[in-house]
C-alpha cells in the first residue's frame, strides 16, 4: 500500500460569518492510499477555533501516518484518537479502498440511485440587508428549512429579521432554526430564548458556550424553544463520559459533524447513546470540500434520515474539489459528473 498526502486551502466565495468571527479560508488535508489499482481519499477538515487540532500544522501528523500505513486503519484510528479530524481522514480513506469503488463509503440510495437528502439553508451572519437577501435567496430556490447563524449583530435587528420571515412565512411554510454557536451568556439567555419562541422556531443550537453543563441543563429544563447540542460533543471523547453528558442536559437535540467528533464510528456512538434516551439527531458539515461532504452524505443515507441535515455547503467555495453533488432544491443528490482527479 502506497499513502500520500496534500493540504488545500480552500477560499470561502462570500466570507463566512459566525459568533466566532468571520471566515475567508478553511484547510483540509487529504490522505490518499493506492493498492492494487484502487484509491481511498479521506479528509482533514479543520476549523480555526473548533477542531481540537485547532490551528496546529498537521504536515508532521500525516508524515507520520503515511510512514505507518502499514498497521493498519484500527492501529492508526487508535493512535490518533485524540485528533478527531484526522482520526475521520484515516477511517475516510481506508474505508473508501476497502469499499472497491472509488469514494463509495456505502452501497445506499444517495450514491447508487441518485436519490436526494432533504438539507436545510444555511444563513450566514452578517448585517441585516446580506442576511435577508440570503433568507430571500434561499426561499425562491425551494428549501421549506433554513438555519440562521445568529449571535454575532444587534440582537433587535435579528429579531426584527426573524419577525419579517415570519410575517411572510407562517411555521407550516418555512422551518426556522437557528444556531448561536454559543453566543449567549448564561444569565441573559433564557430571556433571549423566551423572545426567539413568538417567531415558532424549530430549535436552537448551543446557546451558550460549551463547558456549562449545569447551565446548559437547567436551560433545557425551562427553554420555550427545544435545545440541540453541538460544540458541547466535541471534546468528550470515551464512551461512558458520552452518555454521562446527555443523562445531565437531556437536550432535545444531539448535532454530529463527524469531522469534530472522530469519524462515522464514534458519530455511530453518540446516536446510539441518544436513541436510547430518545434524543433525536442530525448531521451537518464542518465545512468540508467535496470528498468530505460526499462522505457524510453516504453515511446519512444509511440512516434514512425524516428531518433536513445540514450538508448543502459544497457551494461555499470558489476552489472546491469538483464533483458530481449538486444541490436541486432542497436536497442534496449524487450526479453523473466526474471527481477532479486528486
Amino acid at each position: 500500500m502506497k499513502a500520500r498526502f496534500y493540504k488545500r486551502t480552500l477560499n470561502f466565495k462570500i466570507p463566512a460569518g459566525t459568533s466566532r468571527g468571520i471566515l475567508h479560508t478553511k484547510d483540509s488535508y487529504f490522505l490518499i492510499l493506492e493498492k492494487d489499482g484502487k484509491k481511498g481519499i479521506g479528509e482533514c477538515s479543520i476549523l480555526p477555533n473548533l477542531s481540537i487540532e485547532g490551528k496546529q500544522n498537521l504536515k508532521p501528523v500525516f508524515n507520520e501516518i503515511c510512514h505507518e500505513i502499514a498497521e493498519g486503519k484500527d492501529f492508526l484510528m487508535e493512535k490518533w484518537n485524540h485528533f478527531p479530524a484526522v482520526k475521520f481522514a484515516i477511517e475516510m480513506a481506508f474505508q473508501d479502498l476497502e469499499f472497491g469503488v472509488e469514494k463509495e463509503f456505502f452501497a445506499n440510495d444517495f450514491f447508487v440511485n441518485q436519490q436526494g437528502i432533504l438539507t436545510n439553508g444555511l444563513i450566514w451572519m452578517g448585517d441585516k440587508s446580506s442576511m435577508k437577501k440570503q433568507i430571500e435567496q434561499k426561499l425562491q430556490s425551494g428549501f421549506s428549512c433554513v438555519k440562521l447563524k445568529i449571535g454575532a449583530i444587534d440582537w433587535k435587528e435579528e429579531l426584527a429579521l426573524l419577525e419579517s420571515i415570519r410575517n411572510e412565512f407562517s411555521a407550516d411554510k418555512i422551518e426556522l432554526r437557528v444556531d448561536a454557536n454559543g453566543a449567549f451568556l448564561p444569565n441573559d439567555a433564557l430571556g433571549k430564548l423566551k423572545e426567539l419562541a413568538v417567531f415558532d422556531i424549530h430549535s436552537i443550537e448551543q446557546p451558550i458556550r460549551q463547558g456549562q453543563i449545569k447551565q446548559m441543563a437547567n436551560l433545557v429544563q425551562n427553554t420555550p424553544i427545544p435545545i440541540a447540542l453541538d460544540e458541547e460533543l466535541i471534546a468528550v471523547r470515551e464512551p461512558n463520559k458520552r452518555e454521562k453528558l446527555l443523562r445531565d442536559i437531556q437536550p432535545h437535540y444531539i448535532i454530529l459533524k463527524p469531522s469534530l467528533l472522530g469519524g462515522f464510528s464514534d458519530a455511530d456512538e453518540w446516536i446510539s447513546i441518544a436513541e436510547k434516551m430518545k434524543i433525536n439527531w442530525w448531521a451537518t458539515s464542518a465545512l468540508e470540500s467535496n470528498i468530505g461532504l460526499n462522505a457524510i452524505a453516504q453515511w446519512v443515507s444509511q440512516k434514512k434520515p425524516k428531518l433536513p441535515q445540514g450538508l448543502g455547503t459544497g457551494s461555499l467555495f470558489s476552489n472546491n474539489i469538483q464533483a458530481p453533488l449538486k444541490i436541486r432544491g432542497e436536497r442534496l443528490y449524487y450526479g453523473n459528473e466526474s471527481w477532479e482527479e486528486l
